[in-house]
């Protein structure tokens, strides 16, 4: 069978591609860029084509992102869905394990992916990262398990776990044996448009455990007491874990939460927990060079003002002594308009040496022109209205840095954007 995929360079639909490729499908391909992700797939036998985003006449089954516009979906097909559609499906196939929330979605699924392989449940994954662990990459091939800790819970289903993405209500498509929840904050408001509507959301999400499914929620300490003792736990994930910050205790905390409900040795959840080195652009840390300035670089996807202010907060109880400097990158024109007011409060609160902010990245499709004309980088900048917070744009930060960085600072480079890319002009390898 040949599947295509419109928008195979997401970090979602890539992992989906790579699970029909390890099933030997014949595999293609679209994207408007190229990226690491579509050059991988290419390596890997998928058919890649760059600069449109169109449908195969020869395609069985045709797969599309959600941010792909709607004039880029022609049905020539005999199949043809969305990426959430697509998954949903394969939950209803496997003993799925779902990770959602506002955010720490990847590393908790990451943890809980690498303890349930430790294991022997031999998961298929699906991950909105990539690790090292998977050969660099957002997907795990799994199969049959090895070693079965929950016979009867699994009713002899393979196991698959997922990272659940609340945007467009994507994980309303999904059903779950087991579902984690780390966090609901306002996000994607460009959509939900209230912080009530994401709730609600997420209350519908729940229902979709059936009547045996398990539900591990850390909004509500209660419930999540008759599986922890927290005190206890809290203290030996912060002796054991390699990626510092508060957050990533708690994210330890649901996956080692998820291990118990499958009847997983604590042994082996906490050795896999503690061997955790940290994702790809999730707090990833490097040494590097701009120009003749020796730094080291902390390279993050975090791109809502809670994510900003954890990493921050992170980085300043990792390295007390040094200087700490960030570049950030707005996401999106509505999400910025939306999260105006908490990005103010999160960077006038920082208290790190130097915040450079650039250019609102604009996502090709999903905006809403209206924006682009009331909120902008500048403007922020404006409103924050701190000595230590600039604004330049990102053609411009490369020169600053090696004019003006101090020797040994840790420097964080923050956006889910293009700002990735500004990490490649740094050298490394010291």
């Amino acid at each position: 069978m040949r599947v295509h995929f419109i928008g195979i360079g997401g970090i979602g639909v890539s992992a989906l591609a790579q699970y029909y490729l390890a099933k030997g499908h014949d595999v293609s391909g679209c994207d408007l860029v190229r990226s690491e992700i579509t050059d991988a797939l290419k390596k890997k036998g998928a058919k890649i084509t760059i600069g449109k985003n169109t449908a195969r006449k020869d395609a069985n089954l045709t797969i599309y992102s959600p941010a792909v516009p709607q004039n880029g979906r022609e049905r020539f097909s005999t199949a043809m869905m969305g990426y959430p559609q697509a998954l949903g499906k394969l939950t209803k196939e496997y003993f799925t394990i779902a990770v959602a929330g506002t955010h720490g979605k990847s590393t908790t699924t990451a943890m809980l992916s690498l303890i349930l392989t430790k294991a022997g449940l031999n998961p298929f994954v699906i991950i909105g990262t990539k690790l090292k662990e998977f050969g660099n990459t957002n997907f795990r091939a799994g199969g049959k398990p090895i070693r079965n800790f929950a016979k009867t819970l699994l009713c002899g289903k393979n196991v698959l776990v997922i990272e659940a993405d609340e945007h467009f209500a994507s994980f309303l498509h999904y059903w779950p044996q087991i579902i984690v929840i780390t966090n609901i904050e306002a996000d994607h408001l460009d959509y939900y448009k209230n912080l009530k509507n994401v709730q609600n959301a997420f209350d519908k999400f729940i229902k979709h455990l059936p009547g045996e499914g398990k539900l591990i929620d850390l909004r509500n300490q209660s419930k999540l007491m008759g599986f922890v003792n927290q005190s206890i736990d809290v203290e030996k994930l912060r002796k054991i874990l390699k990626v510092p910050g508060e957050h990533n205790i708690l994210n330890a905390l649901a996956a080692l939460t998820a291990a118990r409900a499958l009847k997983i040795p604590d042994k082996v959840s906490f050795k896999a927990l503690s061997e955790y080195r940290g994702a790809w652009r999730r707090f990833e840390v490097k040494k590097a060079k701009a120009g003749n300035v020796d730094f080291t670089l902390v390279s993050d996807y975090g791109h809502h003002p809670t994510e900003v202010k954890v990493t921050l907060n992170a980085m300043e109880e990792k390295w007390p002594k040094n200087k700490i400097w960030c570049i950030f990158q707005p996401h999106q024109y509505q999400r910025t308009h939306y999260l105006f007011n908490d990005f103010v409060k999160t960077f006038r609160e920082a208290s790190i040496d130097r915040i450079i902010i650039t250019d609102i990245y604009d996502v090709a499709g999903r905006e809403n022109k209206k924006f682009k004309n009331t909120v902008s980088s500048e403007k922020l900048v404006r409103k924050i209205n701190s000595p230590k917070i600039i604004y330049l744009p990102k053609n411009d930060i490369l020169g600053y840095l090696s004019k003006n960085l101090p020797n040994k600072t840790i420097l964080a480079v923050m956006g889910a954007g293009d700002i990735y890319g500004l990490t490649k002009e740094f050298s490394y390898g010291m």
